[in-house]
This record gives structure tokens, C-alpha cells and sequence, in this order.
């Protein structure tokens, strides 16, 4: 069965950083397209980063260039989002996802999320 677990939240300062982290079971990342997605209180979904599988990156968010990173850890299975210089604005429920085509796509599965909070 595949599937994908988020870790790595919690409450940060603002200015400060986190690293969010997604294990797979069941499927190798690799062969997949991963990306995260963000949900804040009283607002859509929205896409954050996406690595497919031949490790190119697609940046859904402007919000977010230069201070979130996306990376895959093959030996682990797992995907990671670095996130620098945070902001109020950041805070959000963090889902990771995956699908078999490419980031252009619908995801196909889905974590059950890690909240973020930035706040002072």
C-alpha cells in the first residue's frame, strides 16, 4: 500500500527555519513526481515545490523562491522541504504528495500533513 507521512512541524520564530520531511512505504520516490502543497487556516490549497522524477523543480508558489528548497533523499525514500526565513505568512498545514506523471499533473497520493506555525 502506498503511502506518505509527513514530519518535521511545529512553531517557529519568524525569520527562523524548519525542515519538513515525507517517508514513503509502499513505492520508491524516485520513480515518482513529489511535491508539497500548503493549506492556511481559511484558505485554498495551494502547491509549494514539486521534484520530479528526473530532478527537475517546478515552483508552484512566487512566495517561496529563495527560501524553500525541495530535495530527495533516494537511499531514504523520502523527500524534504527546507524552508528559510519564514514568515506569519508561511504558516500552514504541509502536505506532501506524489504522482506517476509529472508535476504538471494532479497528484495522485497524499499525505495527511504537518502543520507549520510562525509566530512570535
Amino acid at each position: 500500500q502506498l503511502q506518505l507521512v509527513e514530519s518535521g512541524g511545529g512553531l517557529v520564530q519568524p525569520g527562523g527555519s524548519l525542515r519538513l520531511s515525507c517517508a514513503a512505504s509502499g513505492f520508491r520516490l524516485d520513480y515518482y513526481a513529489t511535491a508539497w502543497f500548503r493549506q492556511a487556516p481559511g484558505k485554498e490549497r495551494e502547491g509549494v515545490m514539486c521534484l520530479d522524477y528526473g530532478g527537475g523543480i517546478t515552483n508552484y508558489a512566487d512566495s517561496v523562491k529563495g527560501r524553500f528548497t525541495i530535495s530527495r533523499d533516494n537511499a531514504k525514500n523520502m523527500v524534504y522541504l527546507q524552508m528559510n526565513s519564514l514568515q506569519p505568512g508561511d504558516t500552514a498545514v504541509y502536505y506532501c504528495a506524489a504522482t506517476l506523471k509529472t508535476c504538471s499533473y494532479p497528484m495522485d497520493w497524499w499525505g495527511k500533513g504537518t502543520l507549520v506555525t510562525v509566530s512570535s
